[in-house]
This record gives C-alpha cells, structure tokens and sequence, in this order.
C-alpha cells in the first residue's frame, strides 16, 4: 500500500518508483476521503496518483484496494480504471468495495449517498462484470459471505482484509483469492525486516494466497528480499 495519506504525492511517488527498481509486484492506493476515524487529516486521491504512476513505470502493476462504488457514478468508475488501463495495459488491479459502516460518515459529510449494502454489492458486481469484460484484472475486498459470493459469480477475485490463513485457504479452495493487511495490526510494518515479514507472508502464501499485500509504512527492500525468498521457495 503506498503512502496515500498525506497532502503531497512526493513520498508515494517516490515509493512507486523504488518499489519498481526493487522488484516488487506491485503497489496500491486505498479510495477514502480522510484517513479511517480521522476526518482532519489528508488523503490523495487514488486515480490521479495511480495514474501518473502507471505512466512513470513499465513492469509495476498498479491498483486500488479498493475503490468504492458510490464516491462517484458507477459508469465514471468504470471510466476511470479504463483510462489507468490505457496508460499501462495488463498492469491494472481494479480492487472493488462496497464501503461499510466505517466509511459511511465519509459519504454523508459530502453529501454522496450510501445506498443499503443490498444495491452496494449488486453495484460491486455489475462494475465488476464490466472491468472484467473489458480485460481488467479485478479483485473484490470484503469478508462479508455476500460479498464474496458476488466476486465468485462474476468471476472477480476476492480479496481479504486481514484474514487469518484459515480463512485464506477455505476461500483458495473455491476460487484464486488475495491478502492484504498489516503484518503487525496497529502498528503497519516500518520496523519488520525480511524474517519478519515472511512470518507472515508465507502461511498465507501456503494457504493459496495469489498475492500479500501489506499496509503502510513497509521497508521496501525488507519487503523485496522477504518476496525474492517466497519465490523461490
């Protein structure tokens, strides 16, 4: 996850193009209007970020985790992961959600409707199904059991927030599934190095993880010497 909660794109910039001189796979923006509970505080915009990234970068890949429907209408959702996909093909993650009961006074304070999480999952789907026909890779954030029965019948790929291994591997069993999170709840992972990290990534990894991502902040090339060692092993 890139470091999106500021009011400079300077550091996530920066972390985009190391993260690529590295190695690692890819990286993403969350979609929120303020940090999680923090209203006073920043947070930039992910298609503008993600897109100058897509044009700065040749092998990275690039995505949301996630962007919610009902922040814009759904066609200019659509929209928008189209024009990242013109600016670097087969390189974009179109991470979906609904949004919760978290992210709900974000919408209210600006006056954005949020609709029952019922019309918020068939919305999900039906952007999900269209991004999908058009090529795009499409993951579907959510632990909720339909919400994942959405991504499953659309052909999306679910994607959990920190999920234990368990769970992981009961969802790898049905279908590809992602992982993202911190390695250390609360505290992200400034100060983990690669042993650390890979205490983490691998049981998820062995439970069928298609790919680990983790929240910020992260020592990237802690993070590229742990992801060199699951490739290999």
């Amino acid at each position: 996850m890139l470091p999106t909660f500021q009011s400079s794109p300077s550091e996530a910039l920066e972390t985009a193009l190391e993260a690529e001189r590295l190695g690692i796979d890819g990286v993403f923006s969350y979609d929120h209007l303020w940090p999680m509970g923090h209203p006073g505080r920043p947070s930039l915009a992910p298609f503008p970020l993600l897109g100058a990234i897509a044009a700065s970068t040749t092998t990275l890949c690039v995505g949301t985790l996630v962007a919610r429907v009902g922040i814009v209408p759904d066609e200019t959702l659509v929209a928008e992961f189209g024009a990242l996909a013109g600016l670097a093909p087969g390189r974009i993650i179109a991470g979906l959600g609904t949004g919760d009961h978290l992210s709900e006074n974000e919408n209210r304070a600006y006056g954005l409707p949020f609709a029952s999480a019922h019309d918020r999952r068939q919305a999900v789907g039906e952007c999900a199904r269209i991004l999908l026909e058009a090529g795009l890779t499409v993951w579907v954030g959510g632990l909720a059991r339909r919400t994942v029965a959405i991504a499953e019948e659309v052909g999306a790929v679910p994607n959990f927030w920190q999920a234990p291994p368990a769970r992981v591997a009961a969802q790898a069993a049905r279908s590809e599934v992602t992982w993202a999170g911190m390695a250390e709840p609360g505290n992200g992972s400034r100060d983990l190095d690669a042993g650390r990290l890979l205490k983490v990534a691998g049981p998820l990894v062995d439970a069928g993880a298609s790919w680990v991502v983790f929240g910020w902040p992260v020592r990237l090339g802690e993070l590229a010497v742990a992801a060199e060692a699951l490739r290999r092993a």
